[in-house]
């Protein structure tokens, strides 16, 4: 069994993204309107009927902002922590809130999805890993700092959606207020380029394929510098900078006969064959 993993925005203007395998996936965040998540994966050869919840890591704006309008239409579980969904001011149906423990699987079908906590300006925030078959792929945005439990799941992803928020010099040089620019670099802010190229070059497992640079800041980052600084430390990974504006390809990791997991990119018409 393979996961298929697409970022449909990524950006303090909306975060939503998808992985799941051919019968099921979830969506982590909902930071973009219902219409737009159900035009891009239709765009992506996507279905909505495969989605079966969506996992929310923290409460602002730009992770939930089309989260009660999907959950209502689609009637899908939220899973959400009780000190986020507090903080949210979410108005969501009670049948579909369940909450979610730090370090304890939640399974969806063949899906395995667990939340550990991170450093965020946030009421209860939370990073995640979702598990098919020994794959892994993990959802690392919103972070100040790369404490020991990113360190330790990140060893073990296949793929990875990593934030790569800010360059150091853009956001020094840059128009911010001087409490705005330390809040973002703080460690309970944002990851700069420079830290996640360190977790990258320093703790990249062998079996790891693509990372999508994730939450780029739109006035203190560009993403052809992200593009060029991680293509040239890539060492055999597939580097993809995730839109503000649009949605990534869909890719498709799965094990070889080996150990070590092959993915291929799939174009939307091969995507619909294989959720049909």
């Amino acid at each position: 069994m393979s996961l298929f993993i697409s970022s449909l925005n990524s950006g303090s203007n909306g975060n939503c993204y998808y992985v799941g395998n051919e019968t099921e996936a979830i969506l982590v965040d909902a930071g973009i309107s219902c219409s737009e998540i159900e035009n891009r994966m239709k765009r992506l050869g996507l279905s909505m009927q495969n989605v079966k919840a969506v996992f929310v890591s923290h409460e602002h704006t730009d992770h939930i902002s089309g989260l009660q309008v999907l959950a209502k239409k689609y009637k899908l579980p939220v899973y959400i922590t009780n000190a986020t969904h507090r903080y949210s001011r979410l108005k969501l149906e009670k049948n579909l809130i369940s909450s979610f423990t730090a370090h304890e699987p939640i399974i969806i079908g063949n899906l395995s999805i667990t939340a550990f906590p991170k450093f965020h300006d946030a009421a209860d925030p939370y990073s995640f890993i979702v598990n098919c078959n020994h794959i892994k792929v993990g959802v690392f945005t919103d972070i100040g700092t790369p404490c020991e439990n990113l360190v330790h799941h990140f060893k073990q992803c296949h793929a990875a959606f990593l934030e790569a928020n800010y360059d150091d010099t853009m956001l020094d040089q840059g128009r911010y207020p001087h409490f705005l620019k330390n809040r973002i670099r703080g460690d309970k802010g944002h990851l700069s380029n420079k830290q996640a190229l360190e977790l990258f070059t320093m703790h990249k497992p062998s079996f790891m394929t693509h990372l999508l640079l994730s939450h780029l800041s739109k006035n203190n980052n560009c993403p052809k510098l992200v593009q060029e600084l991680f293509n040239e430390n890539a060492n055999g990974v597939k580097m993809i900078v995730a839109s503000r504006n649009e949605e990534t390809a869909v890719y498709h990791i799965h094990n070889s006969n080996s150990d070590v997991p092959v993915c291929h990119q799939l174009s939307s018409p091969q995507l619909a064959f294989a959720f049909a």
